[in-house]
């Protein structure tokens, strides 16, 4: 009986699959299998950011790309596809086909953003393979140093009496709606019995200048922007979002302490595949990945981006993804959240 003819991707499967990730990385297969192990990479590597050069999943992108492209022996080219919160490229990740493309993406395009906006074009349940959970930073409620109703040198607590007081007369600051600083805020306001209304800006550096002018009462930002605010004397730092203090903000206390039980929120960012990528190249991208990311030189370069590294493997994102999922879309749905 004759058999059949094994396909080249069948080949290329087959390979991928009996050989080690670091024999792939290092181009040292054992030489009987070196044609068809050394078939991946082909070509290129592609990473999609969906926001602009110099922000931060853009920049945790390119720190990744050299020690990427040397384990791989292929160029890592980053491209920026910007947009609709990074969902623009998020889909651009989803729909690719090619097997050399992966994306650098946060929280919200790969856990809510469907439920934000169901005119969304991709699933991220469906469409996105996780691959590692690079980074993860607590925001840290911030506040004018000096504001109506506020005593001079308020504690956290005192802070939080005095928002409640203030009641829908405070607002409070965010990147746009949907973003984890909105639903975060949205959180906090049901635990702690506040009400500031939602104003929405293009960035946090907009929201720390309209808390700066008196336009906002409090807003969630990034550690890296409140603390330098907070060292000029311009803002005060009431409490982080993480259940306990944060490395990144060692000297501001969590908003657990100021009472505010339960309460643990972050950001982060991921490298993710396209659902539709083999599973041995995924595993070999994954591999990579998150021993580069636990890497001395790395953490020392996203610490200073403002990320403490996590560098899990595929299941440990998972299970992050399905814990914000689950998190997130609880308070969208008891706020009734929905895309503008």
């Amino acid at each position: 009986m004759l058999s059949r003819p094994v396909s080249r991707r069948a080949s290329l499967l087959i390979a991928l699959a009996a050989a080690s990730p670091w024999a792939l990385a290092q181009n040292t297969a054992k030489p009987a299998a070196a044609p068809a192990a050394l078939a991946w990479p082909t070509k290129p590597l592609k990473i999609i950011v969906g926001f602009p050069a110099g922000t931060s999943p853009d920049l945790t992108a390119r720190a990744f790309s050299e020690p990427l492209s040397k384990a791989l022996g292929q160029p890592v080219i980053v491209e920026n596809k910007v947009g609709a919160g990074g969902n623009i490229g998020a889909d651009a990740v989803a729909k690719a086909r090619d097997d050399h493309t992966i994306g650098l993406m946060i929280n919200g395009n790969m856990t809510i953003a469907k439920m934000i906006n169901p005119a969304v074009p991709y699933d991220p349940l469906k469409d996105l393979a996780p691959l590692s959970l690079v980074g993860t930073s607590p925001l840290v409620l911030t506040a004018p140093v000096t504001q109506p109703g506020v005593p001079a040198n308020a504690d956290a607590r005192e802070f939080f009496v005095a928002a409640r007081n203030g009641g829908d007369k405070w607002s409070y600051g965010t990147p746009g709606v949907g973003t984890v600083g909105h639903i975060g805020t949205e959180l906090l306001k049901s635990r702690s019995n506040i009400n500031p209304v939602h104003v929405p800006y293009p960035g946090y550096p907009q929201v720390a200048n309209a808390m700066l002018g008196g336009q906002l009462q409090m807003a969630l930002l990034p550690p890296a922007l409140a603390q330098a605010q907070v060292r000029a004397g311009k803002l005060r730092a009431i409490g982080v979002t993480s259940a306990g203090r944060s490395p990144l903000a060692p000297d501001i206390p969590s908003l657990s302490e100021a009472g505010i039980r339960g309460f643990n929120l972050e950001i982060w960012n991921a490298f993710a595949a396209p659902a539709t990528m083999p599973k041995p190249i995924q595993a070999k991208l994954a591999a990579l990945i998150s021993e580069i990311a636990r890497s001395e030189e790395m953490r020392s370069k996203l610490f200073q981006q403002g990320w403490q590294v996590a560098g899990t493997s595929p299941e440990g994102l998972a299970n992050r993804i399905k814990a914000d999922t689950s998190l997130l879309g609880g308070v969208i749905a008891m706020r009734g959240i929905k895309a503008e």
